[in-house]
């Protein structure tokens, strides 16, 4: 049989700050965090997964509610899934951690 590998943190480092998983739910009504679920921070958003839109969308409300720059944030991995990996440069995991945590009490 297969053993289960051991669930990967979603958030982690990366060599230039740190990285975290994101679900990805466009076609919402607004864009919202709605959570952890499965590993993953849950994104609403309110775009359409069209032409990288929902992509776009992501990066510029992560962006924001993070403090960093949107130029600071880039997908590494799923870019046309709805699991996702992004990577945020100058803050380490321990620092992501504690914003997303701050943002998604608000």
């Amino acid at each position: 049989g297969v053993s289960a590998q051991p669930e990967e943190p979603w958030v982690a480092e990366h060599p230039a700050g740190a990285r975290f998983r994101v679900a990805a739910r466009p076609g919402a009504s607004r864009h919202a965090l709605a959570g952890l679920h499965d590993g993953a921070l849950k994104v609403q958003l309110n775009a359409q997964p069209e032409k990288g839109q929902a992509n776009k969308a992501l990066i510029a409300f992560l962006a924001k509610a993070l403090g960093v720059g949107r130029g600071d944030l880039g997908l590494v991995a799923g870019q046309t899934s709805r699991t996702k990996t992004l990577a945020v440069a100058g803050l380490d995991a321990g620092e992501l951690k504690a914003r997303l945590k701050r943002v998604l009490e608000e």
